[in-house]
């Protein structure tokens, strides 16, 4: 078996390979590259457990970065199980063939508790005092220790969130190379989530994201430059491609409006009650799973997103199986937005009535995906000097609320999930081995096969 290393550059896109990336842009001239026709939805765990497994979310059942759980009545977001995953990964088939095979696993999801044989993965410790106390996860255990007393603790705000930056693609590219020093695997698999963020918060506007690619492409030059050294297969992949977009889409309030949300007022406040719902939707960037308590209802929901602006395709029955998201836990109904539109998963129909947890960063509580979570509010002056108190008296030991998230969706200028029309935007696979790629075009699914190739030379 040979040594290879699959470096997960988030977002990168044709359209974005160019001045500000001059290494990546080197080692695709001298490489063989195509194009990744994406999965649907577009989205991280999505793409990633199509790549890993070889199969279709109809299959390996992970729908979107989450779903409906029907047994619990609960929406789920960013698990962490790899058990979540319901087929084969390709660690599991390279240790069939070789049961010296090794895998390290760095930061791609669904990461606890799999057969990897090394692995890193975010996660914070959630102390009684309500604070959260950036940290990750490893196995073996005292990985996590060795990375963080050499690197630092893992920058969980610098991964997500109002202060996102280099510093967390930057920790996961030296953290892989101190897992390579250490335990050599055959298979790395290095997951770099820089240009996810201002892409979104930005669009495709250079001016504004050019120093954010300079970044990532030295990130990625050092990556390539160990690996070489090693001489392994190096290939550079990503997920899926952002594109721009000026209209943000309220489902749950279109649902809402004919009667069908279960909502109910705790303090003052609103909280969607998915389980007592007729109909509710599960937003995920530019997917949307609408789930029926009420079975009778779903020609009126299905007319209904027919007849909503920014609503380009509506799954049900063979569509929805078509699109490869026949499985229990995708909604009844499966919602696509036009090229310019994306989903909010907001329900309530007056700020002053809005949960809570929508002015801060909680991506756990949320019943939909927010990326409005990586912004503070432009016309908040004084947001720095509020988070600032904020922090001191949560140090002094007080509960603090980071309140500081705006309810201005129109801020987001960039998504995905959808089916960019354009090739540029689609995700893409190179590869330092030209003997190992013969088209210029593949599915999602054959990645699989692409990155089994390399180990298996």
């Amino acid at each position: 078996m040979k040594k290879t290393v699959v470096i997960n550059i988030v977002g990168l896109t044709q359209r974005l390979i160019g001045k500000h990336t001059p290494f990546i842009k080197a080692f695709q001239e001298k490489a063989a590259s195509a194009t990744v026709d994406p999965v649907l939805p577009a989205v991280t765990c999505s793409a990633q457990s199509t790549y890993l497994t070889g199969k279709w979310p109809s299959e390996h059942g992970i729908v979107g970065n989450g779903w409906y759980n029907k047994e619990q009545a609960e929406v789920n977001f960013w698990k962490q199980s790899n058990k979540l995953v319901q087929s084969e990964k390709i660690w599991d088939r390279l240790k069939k063939e070789d049961p010296n095979f090794t895998c390290a696993n760095m930061f791609w999801w669904y990461n606890m508790y799999s057969n990897a044989d090394y692995s890193v993965t975010p996660r914070p410790n959630y102390l009684a005092d309500g604070r959260k106390i950036p940290d990750c996860y490893s196995h073996p255990a005292e990985l996590r220790d060795t990375l963080q007393k050499e690197l630092g603790m893992f920058p969980l705000f610098n991964f997500w969130g109002p202060k996102t930056s280099i510093k967390c693609s930057k920790w996961i590219a030296d953290a892989s190379m101190r897992t390579d020093a250490l335990y050599d695997p055959t298979l790395t698999l290095i997951y770099l989530p820089h240009m996810d963020y201002n892409t979104q918060r930005h669009g495709i506007d250079f001016d504004k994201i050019g120093g954010d690619l300079e970044e990532i492409d030295a990130v990625v030059k050092e990556l390539v430059e160990h690996y070489t050294k090693k001489d392994a297969n190096i290939i550079l992949l990503s997920e899926y491609g952002i594109t721009n977009v000026d209209r943000p889409v309220h489902l749950n309030r279109i649902l809402r409006k004919e009667g069908y949300l279960g909502i109910r007022m705790e303090r003052g406040l609103e909280l969607l009650d998915a389980g007592a719902s007729r109909a509710f939707a599960v937003s995920d960037h530019q997917i949307g799973h609408i789930y029926l308590n009420d079975p009778s209802l779903k020609e009126a929901v299905v007319q209904l997103m027919e007849n909503t602006p920014g609503i380009e395709q509506v799954l049900t029955g063979e569509s929805r199986a078509a699109a490869h998201l026949d499985h229990d836990r995708a909604g009844d109904i499966v919602v696509v937005t036009d090229n310019h539109s994306w989903f909010t998963y907001y329900f309530w129909e007056d700020d002053a009535k809005a949960p809570d947890y929508a002015r801060m960063v909680d991506i756990h509580k949320k019943p939909g995906y927010d990326p409005v979570e990586m912004l503070t509010d432009p016309a908040d002056k004084l947001v720095m000097p509020k988070v600032a108190w904020k922090l001191l008296r949560k140090k002094m030991g007080f509960r603090q609320v980071l309140d500081i998230i705006p309810l201005k969706p129109e801020l987001i200028k960039g998504s995905h999930g959808r089916f960019p029309e354009d090739p540029v935007d689609h995700p893409i696979f190179i590869t330092n081995r030209k003997n190992h790629l013969d088209r210029d075009r593949v599915q999602a699914i054959d990645v699989f096969d692409l990155m089994q190739k390399h180990v298996l030379n």
